[in-house]
């Protein structure tokens, strides 16, 4: 069972600020998780390729795509806010190019046998960026670029997206919200940022609010249905959004997940994509922002996804 991670070192240059939490850091600490776990010698790495703007623009509008590349900076040092909490300098639009690009590069890998499954380690995250906005540090929607490349390119027409992150994925719902082809399951603090996800909605979105405070035991038996869910829409891949800022060590959000429960959602997801579609599993990271917890979290779920 092969388990691919992609990365690029392209990522870590987007910067914003030393005090912000979406720092380079979090690349770093993964890595050396990877190799203090012995993981890094049994997994296949791969290095992220920038994504087409054609690929962008099957998930954005064609406008806010063009926007973000006209009001990218080019100087040193120079810094543009692309909404209330997205800053980009410099290296920000590379950044989010190759962290796009990534995760078409495992669909690819994926779709074409060459790995049973793939792990995004990217940053910037993208689930708050919608069809014509960026939010949330998000610039594009790394995992909705990465499913409307899987059904354009490989013809698919049941697609699962399981996002586990603290805050809802609403710029991914927003992507998918009239597409039946795709099944999307986000589990979220609620009330909390980005203050959605508790409307009325599709059948094929399944959003499971969850109070603050929630432990992993009480976590799963409100998320379990996810799993009858996919059982029966029977995917033909299926797209993690791996946040783990749902951690109790994490500070972004007041849930109480630990590594054990990060494993039982990959065991899950893990049976069903071996049922279904063999094995075939595309996990991107999103949020995650206490350096030790995030490590430890995304080791564990790599771990699964190794077998």
């Amino acid at each position: 069972m092969t388990v691919t991670v992609i990365a690029s070192h392209k990522c870590n240059l987007h910067n914003m600020g030393n005090e912000h939490p979406e720092q380079p850091a979090r690349m770093y600490q993964i890595n050396d998780q990877f190799i203090s776990s012995g993981l890094e010698y049994v997994l296949h790495f791969a290095d992220a390729k920038p994504v087409q703007i054609s690929a962008l623009e099957r998930a954005h509008d064609k406008d806010f795509v063009k926007s973000v590349f006209d009001r990218a900076p080019s100087e040193k040092g120079e810094r543009v806010w692309l909404d209330d909490d997205t800053i980009m300098m410099d290296k920000s639009l590379d950044a989010a190019l190759y962290a796009a690009g990534a995760v078409v590069d495992a669909v690819d890998l994926v779709m074409t046998n060459k790995t049973t499954r793939a792990f995004c380690a990217v940053r910037p995250p993208g689930h708050h960026a919608g069809r014509g906005k960026s939010s949330g540090f998000c610039i594009f929607n790394n995992v909705a670029v990465g499913v409307m490349h899987a059904i354009e390119e490989y013809g698919l027409d049941r697609v699962a997206i399981v996002d586990f992150d603290v805050h809802h994925g609403d710029g991914t719902q927003d992507i998918i919200k009239d597409d039946k082809r795709v099944l999307f399951c986000s589990s979220f603090q609620h009330p909390f940022y980005p203050f959605s996800g508790d409307e009325p909605s599709r059948e094929g979105i399944i959003n499971v609010p969850i109070p603050a405070g929630t432990k992993g035991a009480d976590y799963r038996e409100m998320v379990k249905h996810w799993f009858t869910a996919i059982d029966d829409f029977k995917p033909q891949i299926i797209f993690i959004s791996a946040g783990f800022d749902s951690h109790a060590e994490d500070e972004m959000g007041q849930l109480c997940l630990v590594e054990d429960d990060y494993i039982w959602i990959t065991e899950q997801l893990k049976s069903l994509a071996e049922k279904h579609c063999t094995g075939k599993i595309v996990s991107v990271l999103e949020g995650g922002y206490a350096l030790s917890a995030l490590a430890r979290s995304v080791v564990a779920h790599v771990k699964v996804l190794a077998g």
